[in-house]
């Protein structure tokens, strides 16, 4: 693994432009796609970190397109199957990818398959030269709801980590990311981080990929203190709206990015709403 980012040959960059890259595809799922952090007027109603990622990346470059292949619920064979080849297509030189979160928390997964086919995805995604950035799993330990998968978490962010090495990847270190271990950066279904945990998610990409950028750490102030009733009437309330339907989902083999394509399926100058 290389602490900085891959470079291109000598004479491929512009000098006076702030990083090397003007060609970025995102592929993964719903942490990428940006669920859990709405912003109706972008394509597909979310924003996330990708989209802030490559919002500082196209303020550094004359010449900068972005793609985004994620759609939410997919499995990493799913990925393998649908985004490697038609991200590849687009000629990216910076590709973040993130996959096997959601064959994670299913129970009875293992994380050292899961890993099998993340690695030869990414030999993939490197064939052609590009710059590839990879995430670790955020360290669950503070959430009620996923601390009893920290272990397999764990082992399989330590395979991620080794298959950045051998193929010599960079990576997002979710894991290390104390800010994001905070219920307050969770949207309500606590699966997905809200606009809070993608800023920070955004900081620490561009930190990976030693971009200099003007986003501040968003430091939220403490929790207020919840009573026991309080706290259970909002565990009754999350395990109706958003438990109760998941667990449906898994038992009818249905998938929440069933019908869902792309929000940004090919690489184009990235634009904020309203410039």
């Amino acid at each position: 693994m290389t602490d900085n980012a891959q470079q291109p040959a000598a004479g491929a960059a512009d000098p006076s432009q702030q990083h090397p890259w003007s060609r970025y595809v995102a592929i993964g799922d719903s942490f990428t796609e940006g669920i859990g952090d709405p912003e109706p007027t972008l394509p597909g109603g979310h924003r996330g970190w990708a989209d802030r990622v490559a919002e500082v990346l196209s303020q550094g470059s004359h010449d900068f397109a972005y793609a985004n292949l994620a759609v939410r619920g997919k499995l990493i064979q799913q990925i393998v199957d649908d985004q490697i080849e038609p991200a590849l297509d687009l000629h990216p030189d910076l590709i973040t990818i993130s996959a096997g979160g959601n064959d994670v928390i299913r129970p009875g997964s293992d994380p050292d398959a899961i890993a099998q086919l993340f690695d030869s995805a990414v030999e993939r995604l490197r064939s052609d030269g590009a710059t590839v950035v990879v995430f670790t799993g955020v360290d669950v330990g503070f959430s009620p709801v996923f601390r009893g998968i920290r272990g397999k978490v764990a082992i399989y962010n330590e395979n991620i980590r080794a298959i950045a090495d051998s193929h010599d990847c960079i990576v997002a270190d979710q894991w290390a990311l104390k800010s994001v271990q905070d219920v307050r950066m969770f949207a309500p279904d606590r699966l997905h981080m809200n606009a809070l945990g993608h800023h920070e998610v955004a900081r620490m990409v561009l930190r990976a990929l030693n971009v200099e950028n003007e986003l501040k750490p968003m430091e939220p102030e403490p929790l207020p203190a919840r009573s026991w009733r309080q706290a259970r009437r909002e565990d009754l309330v999350w395990a109706r709206e958003y438990l109760v339907p998941w667990v449906l989902r898994r038992i009818r083999h249905q998938s929440s990015g069933d019908h869902v394509t792309p929000k940004r399926p090919t690489a184009a100058p990235f634009r904020v709403p309203g410039s």
